[in-house]
């Protein structure tokens, strides 16, 4: 796997090409080029358990859906498991978090319940919501998760207000905003950049470049090479990163977490990623390419490039690693029984939760 370091760089695209501030760094950088401070062993045990979590819970989800069991849609998030997982290593259950229609990864690297969330897709009366948000509105207050959003760039507005609350109370908390390629053209992304960067809010929007947005390439859709280039004209940092290098992701997360607690503003961060899956399930998925830089680009797995690192900097052996992945195949499991064997929401519920009490 050796060219997945030089993948995401050689994937850019753009219509033209222009200088830009220097607060923003346009290269894609791995964890061999960011100083990556020392991982404790237990520390890289919880990241893998909370990578290979995602990747059954979606795996899970999509086998049962195909089935007719769930609801609704889902919009699966497998294969970008080391930008939730390293992001989320940084916060606590005081930090806030928005996510998207392609939700589940977040919640579940945020501390959310597995059994809670897979009933909830279920549309069962023990989900987080009661069964009545389904796929692409889970939440769980007490974790810091505002919830996934059907809207998309729904969460700018969000996280932007949690940070400027968290600021008003002077808390050492921050906010995150994760959002998709498509979302950054949304005039709410230029408006909650330019807010938060004007009252130095502690706010950090994390970018999850699929390049595809839904289904359209986004060197196509943006008049800017990169989304991270934009900070330049909010007077942030912009930085772009491997999204399937969990190290990466989580040593530049831990920097601008790090400066958002220090009250001097919000990072723009464009994590270079890959969906395995379709837009939604049922996506035919005839805009990806079959061959050549892109389809090595989604060929490479991020939980072989965090096992690959693990190993060879002798944080954990092949035997834990192993391990950690039959703990959370049993995990996941468990969610899935608990879900089938939970009650669909009573016909009373229907009025119940509609004004505040």
């Amino acid at each position: 796997m050796s060219n997945y370091k030089d993948l995401p760089q050689q994937l850019s695209k753009t219509r033209n090409q222009s200088a830009v501030s220097e607060l923003v760094d346009l290269k894609v950088y791995d964890a061999t080029e960011v100083e990556v401070e020392q991982v404790s062993k237990e520390k890289a045990k919880t990241m893998y358990k909370t990578m290979w979590d995602i990747r059954n819970f979606e795996e899970n989800t999509r086998r049962f859906f195909a089935a007719g069991q769930i609801p609704g849609f889902v919009h699966l998030y497998a294969g970008e498991e080391a930008i939730a997982t390293g992001v989320c290593a940084n916060l606590t259950d005081k930090d806030y978090i928005t996510s998207t229609h392609r939700g589940h990864g977040h919640c579940v690297a945020k501390g959310g319940d597995l059994k809670g969330m897979m009933a909830e897709i279920f549309g069962k009366e023990t989900g987080l919501g009661k069964g009545k948000g389904g796929s692409m509105h889970i939440a769980d207050l007490d974790k810091g998760i505002l919830g996934a959003n059907g809207m998309v760039g729904g969460g700018f507005g969000l996280a932007t207000g949690a940070a400027m609350r968290n600021k008003y109370l002077k808390t050492d908390s921050v906010a995150v905003c994760f959002f998709g390629d498509g979302a950054a053209n949304e005039g709410n992304f230029h408006e909650c950049l330019n807010m938060a960067s004007i009252w130095k809010l502690p706010v950090i929007f994390v970018n999850e470049n699929n390049l595809f947005a839904e289904s359209t390439p986004q060197w196509y859709s943006s008049a800017s090479g990169t989304i991270a280039e934009r900070a330049a004209a909010y007077n942030m940092p912009g930085v772009r990163v491997n999204g399937k290098d969990l190290f990466a992701v989580y040593q530049v997360a831990k920097e601008a977490v790090e400066r958002a607690r220090r009250g001097e503003g919000p990072t723009l961060i464009e994590a270079v990623t890959y969906r395995d899956h379709g837009h939604f399930e049922g996506d035919e998925q005839k805009y990806k390419a079959l061959e050549g830089e892109e389809k090595d680009w989604a060929d490479v797995d991020a939980l072989d490039v965090f096992r690959d690192y693990a190993i060879e900097h002798g944080l954990l052996t092949e035997e834990e690693l192993d391990a950690i992945l039959e703990e959370s195949r049993k995990d996941v499991e468990e969610a899935i029984k608990f879900a089938q064997d939970s009650p669909i929401p009573r016909c009373e519920s229907l009025l119940e939760d509609v004004f505040a009490d």
